[in-house]
């Protein structure tokens, strides 16, 4: 009897979804916020975070992945941070970037728009997210990244897998319960 209940027992515990891979670290990083506020990393320490690149005169993507990014803030908890790079911080200064924030409706208690020094977007988006580059010719992913509480990627989702926030929002509620 001890035996099959050992049995059942190992065999519902491996039964469970095995935990998402880890890509990379996040390193900290200072930059500045669209409410004109520097940001350090060190305020996402703790907290699950969704993060992508963008820029604000885009025509393409950029306005739906925003639009991705506006609806996460009902689909997750509140502890959620959602992070948004820009990939022209020559353009999208603070002031530009709360201008662009405004029209998702954003929640600046939750989801940022970030600038800064093009190095360290640079070092970003290149060397820790490796989805690519700031340079002249401004091009980007058009992936999410999610991000856990200890700063490691957990996962990548983009707009050709359809719709990302609803893969996102599951694993955001996979990472929480890893963490609890």
């Amino acid at each position: 009897m001890r035996f099959c209940l050992l049995s059942i027992c190992l065999f519902l515990a491996g039964c469970g979804q095995k935990p998402l891979p880890v890509f990379g670290n996040i390193p900290a990083f200072q930059l500045t916020d669209h409410l004109g506020r520097a940001f350090s990393s060190s305020a996402l320490a703790g907290h699950v975070w969704v993060a992508d690149f963008v820029f604000t005169n885009c025509e393409g993507p950029c306005p739906r992945m925003s639009s991705h990014m506006h609806s996460l803030q009902t689909k997750t908890d509140s502890a959620v941070r959602l992070i948004s790079f820009t990939v022209d911080p020559a353009r999208d200064t603070p002031q530009v970037l709360g201008e662009y924030a405004k029209k998702f409706n954003n929640d600046s208690s939750r989801w940022l728009l970030l600038t800064g020094e093009v190095a360290t977007l640079n070092m970003l988006d290149q060397d820790a997210f490796k989805l690519g580059s700031i340079g002249d010719e401004i091009e980007h992913s058009t992936r999410f990244a999610l991000v856990d509480q200890k700063g490691r990627i957990r996962g990548y989702y983009g707009l050709s897998d359809g719709n990302p926030e609803d893969r996102i929002a599951k694993d955001v509620a996979r990472l929480e319960k890893e963490a609890s």
